[in-house]
């Protein structure tokens, strides 16, 4: 199960959703694109607003700025994770 853990500073990405074999999860490929999307967006327009830090199963994104923008883009990405939670609730839980 991928887990999204949600705080004021920071969004912690954590695991693999299961649905289907590594490379053919569809839960995953939606999840991953949702994020990459809202990263290269918000680091477009503010390379500062956020960092990333990757490590193996997790992904931590830390929120420097809360600008409009950003916050508008992080909130975006929140609720398009939350349409997948609805969808696949086996697969995909936010915190």
């Amino acid at each position: 199960m991928i887990k999204v853990e949600v705080t004021k500073k920071d969004i912690t990405i954590l695991g693999h959703a299961m649905y289907d074999d590594y490379g053919k999860d569809i839960v995953c490929a939606a999840v991953s694109s949702t994020i990459i999307t809202s990263v290269e967006s918000i680091a477009a327009i503010n390379v500062n607003a956020i960092d990333v830090i990757e490590e193996e199963n997790k992904l931590q994104i830390i929120i420097n700025m809360h600008d409009d923008i950003t916050n508008k883009l992080i909130k975006t990405m929140i609720s398009l994770l939350s349409e997948l939670e609805k969808k696949y609730p086996k697969n995909i839980k936010i915190i």
